[in-house]
């Protein structure tokens, strides 16, 4: 497992396999950076990873775009809407809270769902994330994309790694030490075999077989202590 290739490979717009931790959620995620996001990039999430196709945002872009965190929405609603109290996320077995923000698709898409039409919302997402690392793009966000959508936004705890260690947090700091805009695209690998995730065994076959990186997140976590201790 090699942090050099990962963030060489993801710097070229290619795919790199992340593994968060044996004591978390055990998974390993397909990653890349959303700049470089086309419909076959969604086809093969889609095909060899399964899970969930969203797009991990770095702390300062999802404050620039004005995202909130999911659950506190459904908190601020649950005094009209006494669901949103019931369904409160408070028993993640494996962590605190859930990145999960709002889900969007662009206003050019048709239904939203298709390998284009998601790449498309990545893709535009990730224009305006640029902007949103030095800029507020509240209104911008409102003219191009409408919700809720097909593409799944997670916003990144202020910290990072310092406060989390989930594959968004570690998404984002692996695009930043590849020098692109801190906002990847990732899904996780799921085991048509078993009906779980993917093991790490079966994801180093699949990474040596199509020739990617895998990386495993307390490798990307000691890199991030060695530069915020420095």
């Amino acid at each position: 497992m090699s942090l050099k290739r990962a963030t060489s490979d993801l710097a070229a717009g290619k795919f790199v396999l992340l593994h968060d931790s044996d004591g978390r959620e055990n998974e390993v995620d397909m990653v890349i950076g959303a700049e470089f996001v086309e419909w076959q990039h969604i086809a093969r999430m889609r095909t060899d990873g399964g899970g969930l196709i969203c797009v991990a945002l770095h702390p300062i872009i999802a404050e620039n775009l004005g995202l909130p965190y999911l659950a506190d929405v459904y908190a601020s609603c649950s005094d009209r809407f006494a669901v949103f109290g019931a369904i409160t996320p408070n028993d993640i077995p494996y962590d605190e809270r859930s990145a999960f923000s709002i889900s969007v698709n662009h206003r050019r898409t048709f239904t939203g769902v298709t390998d284009a039409d998601r790449a498309l919302t990545i893709k535009e997402l990730s224009g305006i994330a640029t902007r949103a690392m030095r800029e507020r793009c509240v209104e911008e966000v409102g003219r191009n994309f409408r919700s809720p959508g097909h593409v799944h936004l997670l916003r990144a705890v202020d910290g990072l790694l310092d406060a989390r260690r989930g594959h968004t947090e570690l998404g984002v700091f692996l695009a930043e030490l590849a020098g692109i805009t801190p906002a990847v695209a990732l899904c996780e690998m799921l085991d048509a075999s078993t009906g779980g995730a993917l093991s790490v065994e079966k994801a180093e076959v699949y990474a040596k077989r199509n020739g990617l990186a895998l990386v495993d997140g307390s490798e990307v976590f000691d890199e991030f202590r060695r530069r915020t201790t420095e």
